[in-house]
């Protein structure tokens, strides 16, 4: 079998057993990126030097027994908003192109800590700011599946790195949706913890109430592990959470008899493509014959999710931005007179379009004669959503519905239309909301060989049960279908 084909565990076991060596899995993955790079774009920096040197190092270590965890020696990559020392780290904006931080985000130290070898920065939307990884600016990055069409966003540079085997796993960040939106759009699957889970320290902040940094893998053990692995409390972050209940691949049985799964009946209706709701249908029957019980319910509020959303990222993301000013590091303007006009000049030339348009929006409802109007409702609205997730959660272990209303759209048409785009963020905005757990992984195809993904959501700090039912999901679906299509195009028997 192909290096590249193995899941994250699999060529860990392989390289502790001796029969791959950690260079070699390097090697392999470097091979790939260099042949798949010039169509998909998935990354802004490939540390080539460095992920060389990390392998001879952390070799040296499984053999002489200093690591012996589950990740040992894997390859992955890292979305580019999270800072590691001397890579540089630019949240694929001009702004910050020749941003070197010094010092490395607390995820990734526990991953680096772990013994995996860090590939390189991934593409995403600019500052994480879209849901398409169209608003980068270093360009688009291209769903693997078809080239036609977006990976989705903000992390789709590292969803598409996943899909097109160019690393073993990727880490991305979730603000509305970012890490499971691209994982349905690119047949990945991806987890985004309960808000504390992971630190955010060294995150380059978006929304700081909202964003959360997640794994993404080819299956929901890789997943689990890495989850496992870049969960702690955190000092240095003060919305780090203290847990004693990190030990997710415990949770990896495909047992979900008794199980109580609640579908949203909000989030069958209008505006929800036909194939991917039959899709996400099947999967709930799935579970249904495997004994969990599955019913649909009235979960409210859906329709207040996103202009809560919005009102509430960008009010956070105007504050997060302010300190880009061309002062301290990143973009400076190369003419200007005086101070005022030096910030002016290097703003307006180093944020995107997308990015202004939320830093406008995000002062406006801030301003003295709006905050009350706006961004007060916003945070009560908010509120009474976390109150709707209680309520179902006091009867349900796992809510189950689309983690998208569509497949990958075509590259181009979601930026003419910025609201539609918003609009596509429907079903996952919530989780962000309320801070709770959720994950996508595939379910099946539409009528174009497009990924659809199914959306597991739980309770605050239960992972436990969204990673059960997604295992117990995935081992019946891979054993349904004879073939597994891969984003190459070719039939996985």
């Amino acid at each position: 079998m192909e290096l590249m084909e193995l899941s994250a565990l699999a060529l860990a076991e392989k390289i502790k057993a001796g029969e791959v060596s950690a260079q070699e899995a390097v090697k392999a993955a470097l091979a790939q990126i260099e042949q798949a790079e010039g169509e998909i774009h998935a990354y802004v920096t490939v540390d080539v030097e460095g992920a060389l040197k990390k392998a001879a190092a952390v070799q040296k270590k499984i053999e002489a027994g200093e690591l012996t965890g589950p990740l040992a020696g894997v390859p992955a990559a890292i979305k580019d908003n999270m800072c590691t020392r001397g890579v540089r780290t630019t949240c694929s904006s001009r702004i910050l192109e020749n941003f070197v931080p010094p010092y490395t985000a607390s995820a990734v130290e526990r991953l680096e800590q772990a013994g995996v070898i860090l590939l390189g920065k991934t593409n995403m939307d600019e500052f994480a700011m879209g849901s398409t990884t169209e608003t980068s600016a270093y360009g688009i990055t291209r769903n693997p599946w078809n080239r036609e069409h977006v990976p989705g966003g903000s992390s789709g540079g590292s969803c598409a790195a996943v899909a097109a085997k160019e690393c073993f796993f990727a880490l991305g960040s979730d603000t509305g949706g970012s890490i499971r939106q691209p994982s349905s759009f690119c047949g990945v699957t991806g987890i985004k913890p309960t808000y504390g889970t992971v630190s955010r320290y060294g995150l380059i902040a978006y929304g700081s109430s909202l964003d959360q940094i997640g794994p993404i893998g080819k299956n929901v053990s890789d997943c689990a592990a890495v989850l496992e692995a870049i969960s702690c409390y955190d000092a240095k972050d003060s919305t780090s959470i203290r847990r004693s209940d990190c030990d997710f691949t415990s949770a990896l049985s495909d047992d979900v008899k008794g199980m109580r799964i609640g579908i949203p009946r909000d989030y069958l209706g209008e505006g929800l493509n036909q194939e991917v709701k039959d899709a996400v249908l099947a999967a709930a029957q799935v579970l249904q014959e495997a004994g969990a019980v599955v019913e649909e319910f009235d979960l409210g509020m859906v329709e207040y999710a996103i202009p809560a959303y919005y009102t509430i990222a960008s009010a956070e993301a105007s504050s997060n931005l302010a300190r880009f000013d061309g002062v301290k590091y990143g973009y400076r303007t190369s003419e200007s007179e005086g101070l005022h006009q030096m910030y002016k000049k290097t703003r307006s030339e180093g944020f995107g379009a997308e990015v202004k348009r939320r830093i406008m929006l995000g002062s406006f409802v801030l301003s003295s004669g709006y905050y009350d109007a706006y961004y007060l409702k916003a945070l009560r609205t908010k509120a009474l959503i976390k109150k709707a997730f209680d309520k179902a959660f006091a009867s349900y272990d796992v809510i189950l519905g689309p983690a998208a209303p569509t497949t990958a759209p075509r590259i181009g048409e979601s930026l003419s239309d910025p609201l539609k785009m918003y609009l596509g963020d429907i079903y996952t905005i919530s989780a962000n909301l309320a801070g709770i757990p959720g994950m996508s992984v595939p379910c099946g195809f539409d009528g174009n060989g497009l990924p659809i993904g199914l959306q597991l959501l739980g309770d605050c700090f239960k992972e436990k049960n969204i990673i059960r039912a997604a295992y117990a999901f995935e081992q019946r679906f891979k054993a349904g279908g004879a073939a597994t299509r891969t984003a190459a195009g070719k039939a996985v028997e």
